[in-house]
């Protein structure tokens, strides 16, 4: 069973605001090279604008390309180039959790799940499942010792 993550206005907010700070550091140079100077050096503007295209990829492929999926034997997690496979025996327990500007998280929602687990550099990892309630009872009926 796969779940796609929840994605609320703070999260829109702050990923408008990361793209718009792209944005002006890449594009501004290149604005500046075409209309401000006499002789525009136009391997730079294929660059800078090559970095914008780059950066605003990865963010846009990270933000909605959000997924959870129960397996037999763990829990695969991957958002973006980011994956994690959580096995449910290593699971010690699982929270609400709000915080969403620290630790390992995959998530595009304050409205999250903090899952403990050994075995982890982070110590856990948190998620927004988009049904949080249809998750929590799946995830418990895989891994019923963190109840």
């Amino acid at each position: 069973m796969t779940f796609r993550s929840k994605i609320d206005r703070t999260f829109i907010v702050i990923m408008s605001v990361a793209l718009v700070i792209v944005a002006l550091a890449t594009l501004w140079p290149v604005a500046y090279e075409l209309f401000f100077t006499n002789s525009p050096e136009y391997p730079a503007i294929w660059i800078m604008t090559s970095l914008f295209l780059l950066c605003t990829g990865f963010l846009i492929w990270i933000s909605l390309d959000i997924h959870y999926t129960f397996y037999d034997d763990y829990l695969y997690v991957k958002g973006g180039p980011f994956r994690s496979k959580i096995k449910y025996k290593d699971m010690t327990k699982v929270n609400k959790s709000s915080n969403i500007l620290a630790g390992y998280r995959i998530l595009s929602s304050k409205d999250a799940l903090e899952i403990h687990y050994n075995h982890s550099l982070m110590g856990s990892i948190i998620i927004s499942p988009d049904n949080q309630e249809q998750f929590l009872n799946v995830l418990l009926e895989k891994a019923p010792h963190i109840a």
